[in-house]
């Protein structure tokens, strides 16, 4: 590439870190709050770091038994950028924790002042998140390529590394938010008849760091490894079907034009006059749509000249799967649609008709996502044949800024919900974090939705990489060690998901024994005259959610080797199609139906269908416990299982017969 070409790619990088900083000496210059929320923020911030140093520590020992495998039989440049890949998905993810819980009391606090404060201040700490993300994922894909001198195989490496960091934060992440969650759901609200968030229930602390370990640094480290290996498919598949000038480096131009269009479209979040939320968050998405098409176009004539239509046709394509899958799964999981309404009118009948219809809505809303997906892909594959999905996946995934930013937004508003609740704010303060609270429910759900889509994609053509790898074969049900391969890796999906729900139910059945204890054996509790135990429950947690991670992880990479070298390629490529169809579905309805389930709960808490304590809502209840781990522990686990399988396969594809 040439130097203009780095230029395009470097100075939107250091831009973004820049603008990160300057929103960050932003923050750190907001009223923190009274003395009473800055200890509970000190509280959550403690466990958080805790739990998240822990789960760091035991992953690294992980990390580097396999780059002690890797460095003899791949060589040292793979195991290096492996190690690199990993411990930046791991940066991202404790950099954006770090911000998140230090925002939750600030966002509380300005609350005070109203809802635009609020949504302004929660929403440019997600910013530093969202924008860290890209600008590292970018900083590192091109700098291994160009360190590397365009080795390939070096960059596959790094994808491991940062899938298999994604791997264990999504689960571990996951498996504690979620414990915690139920434990004190099933406890506080449905035993003790006591308010989210309510200071007396000893596992409101451990619940509360949750939502940060789980929905902020998990997803950032999921959606830096579907950038980082998004961007290294669409390079392998330049490399690979096409010599056009200027195409391997392609995709890695697309990525500094959207971090500019993201950084831009955060100054389009503004609150509008009738007081929508999603409303003022949807203008900054929009904006960054729009000037990232307006922007490949320009570097679509400048890379490909006369040649430029199909190529930038392909990208806009991207652009409009996100667009529409964010569209979609807004309308399965915000209150205000026929889905979540749905369930809540279903909660009237008791606590089996709010699982049978919740259930139906998450299988429901895998229907639409696959017409946009298969479109996607039809439309982008007729325009350029692979190489044109290859790109409509790493536009998709270039705009990974603003929906991220978007996307942490959401456990910052939970938190302060929390806060807000904890201390006893007034009525208007609490209504305000409440509403900021609701919105990013829905938030948080929507990149699940277009992280899943983005893997869909990128693991297509990582398939298509590895299907040009394994010469004279043709992958179809004829042969039947594809047929046995897909059978098994549609099985390693549902395996995995059952792991991690028992996961979650172990652990959080060990919280719910701590809370019950604590009501039991410490008086006062419920009158408020004694204090709970938190740090016990943040305890419990922390050490379940560690030791709980480690099984389900392993799963994808024993598999693939068990498959890859007992079976053969041919097995191996069917288990890759077996995992991307099977996850995609899985993960769409498992993440959009406990999105719903939770919605259908605020929605009776609003005060409908007989409101807070009804019987109503004691059933929505249970369908939020329900839905807690498909949406926020298996579903968002299964995108870099999808990941993980496609890339390993890519490594030891030369070793297979």
């Amino acid at each position: 590439m040439s130097l203009i070409s780095y230029l395009f790619i470097f100075t939107p990088i250091a831009l973004a870190i820049v603008y990160s900083a300057v929103l960050v000496l932003w923050l750190r210059k907001q009223a923190p709050g009274d003395a009473k929320m800055m200890e509970i923020s000190k509280a959550i911030q403690e466990g958080s770091m805790a739990y998240l140093n822990r789960q760091y520590k035991t992953v690294a020992v992980v990390a580097i038994v396999l780059a002690a495998i890797i460095w003899p039989t791949l060589g040292w440049p793979v195991a290096v950028a492996f190690l690199v890949g990993g411990f930046i998905s791991a940066l991202t993810g404790y950099i954006g924790m770090n911000v998140a819980v230090r925002a939750n009391a600030k966002t509380a606090e300005a609350a005070k002042k109203g809802l635009s404060p609020a949504l302004s201040l929660a929403f440019r700490a997600g910013s530093v998140t969202g924008l860290l993300v890209t600008a590292l994922g970018l900083l590192a894909v091109a700098g291994t390529w160009f360190i590397s001198g365009g080795d390939i195989e070096t960059l596959i490496g790094l994808g491991f590394g940062a899938s298999l960091i994604s791997i264990f934060a999504r689960l571990g992440g996951g498996i504690y938010t979620k414990a915690a969650d139920v434990g004190t759901d099933l406890v506080g609200k449905v035993e003790a008849n006591i308010p989210e968030d309510d200071p007396r229930n000893p596992g409101v602390i451990a619940d509360n760091v949750g939502d940060n370990v789980g929905d902020c640094a998990g997803m950032a480290a999921d959606l830096f490894e579907t950038y980082a290996v998004t961007l290294t498919a669409g390079i392998l598949l330049g490399s690979l079907t096409t010599a056009i000038s200027g195409t391997v480096g392609f995709p890695l131009l697309l990525g500094g034009v959207s971090i500019i269009a993201s950084i831009l479209g955060t100054f389009f979040v503004r609150l509008g006059k009738n007081g929508s939320i999603m409303g003022a968050l949807y203008k900054g998405m929009a904006a960054s749509l729009i000037l990232a098409a307006v922007g490949f176009y320009f570097i679509s004539m400048y890379v490909f000249g006369d040649n430029y239509l199909n190529i930038f046709l392909s990208s806009l394509i991207g652009l409009a799967v996100t667009a529409l899958m964010v569209v979609i799964t807004d309308y399965y999981t915000a209150k205000k649609f026929r889905p979540v309404k749905s369930i809540a009118e279903a909660s009237k009948s008791g606590h089996g008709t709010n699982i049978i219809m919740g259930l139906a809505v998450g299988m429901e809303s895998t229907l639409l996502p696959a017409f946009v997906i298969a479109l996607g892909i039809l439309a982008s594959f007729a325009l350029d044949g692979i190489y044109g999905v290859a790109i409509a996946s790493v536009a998709m995934l270039s705009v990974a800024g603003i929906i991220v930013s978007i996307d942490s937004f959401g456990p910052i508003t939970d938190n302060a919900g929390g806060i807000a609740e904890m201390t006893k704010q007034p009525e208007e303060v609490r209504k305000i974090t409440d509403s900021l609270d609701a919105v990013g429910n829905t938030t948080k759900a929507i990149t699940k939705g277009y992280a899943i889509a983005s893997a869909g994609l990128a693991a297509l053509v990582l398939f298509s990489s590895y299907a040009s790898e394994v010469k004279n074969v043709i992958f179809d049900l004829s042969n039947q060690y594809v047929l046995v391969g897909l059978l098994l890796g549609a099985a390693m999906v549902y395996f995995f998901a059952s792991l991690t729900l028992r996961s979650v139910g172990r652990a959080a059945g060990a919280v719910v024994d701590e809370i019950r204890r604590q009501f039991r054996e410490i008086k006062g509790i419920m009158e408020g005259t004694a204090k709970p135990e938190y740090g016990k429950a943040v305890d419990i947690v922390t050490k379940a959610a560690i030791k709980e991670m480690i099984v389900p992880a392993l799963v994808p990479i024993v598999g693939v080797l068990a498959v890859g070298f007992l079976l053969g390629a041919e097995a191996l490529g069917g288990l890759l199609i077996g995992v991307i169809v099977g996850g995609l579905f899985m993960a769409m309805s498992m993440t959009a139906g406990g999105a719903a389930w939770d919605n259908a709960k605020k929605y009776i808490e609003d005060g409908n269908f007989g409101g807070k304590g009804s019987e109503a809502h004691k059933a929505a209840v249970t369908g939020d416990t329900v839905g807690d781990p498909y949406k926020d522990t298996t579903g968002p686990a299964i995108n870099p299982l999808i990941k993980v399988v496609n890339i390993i396969a890519l490594l030891i594809v030369k070793f297979l017969h």
